[in-house]
């Protein structure tokens, strides 16, 4: 079977904190914004990475002065911060133990990570990330809740 369904996704949560630590230290953690848990699957391209960048950026979830979602990240100053989470491209379709043969090869997840993170600092510097491959403990104070699961579709 050939994968050729294309799908980066990205979680993304407003929070007024969030932190990455690895091994019980502090690496990076940032104030009120946004907390981005990326998936990337086979055969996801750099034109996925633009397309989520934009929609990532331009997504309007933070209050305006009515209390309406209206305002996007730049809008209220805030913070973001990427973590990968290659999780995300789980099969749960059989069974009860999630398979991963979706989620792209870490050898090209990692370039493709990191081009994310450069669109995204093009139009809005600087970005927080989280560190590739490395086993994280994410902490965040979810506000509202609110969590949205962004897919950047290109056929």
């Amino acid at each position: 079977m050939v994968y050729k369904y294309k799908a980066m996704i990205a979680l993304i949560q407003r929070v007024s904190e969030a932190s990455v630590s690895v091994k019980g230290k502090a690496v990076v953690s940032i104030g009120k914004g946004l907390l981005v848990l990326l998936g990337l699957e086979k055969n996801d391209s750099t034109q996925e990475a633009d397309r989520l960048a934009e929609k990532l950026l331009h997504c309007r979830i933070f209050d305006d002065d009515k209390g309406r979602l209206n305002l996007d990240v730049s809008a209220i100053n805030g913070e973001v911060l990427v973590v990968p989470n290659f999780t995300l491209a789980a099969d749960t379709a059989k069974g009860n133990r999630p398979g991963f043969s979706n989620a792209l090869e870490p050898n090209k997840a990692e370039p493709l990570f990191e081009y994310f993170i450069q669109q995204l600092e093009r139009n809005y510097p600087p970005i927080k990330q989280g560190i590739f491959g490395a086993k994280m403990q994410v902490n965040l104070v979810n506000d509202g809740p609110v969590t949205i699961s962004l897919k950047a579709h290109n056929p």
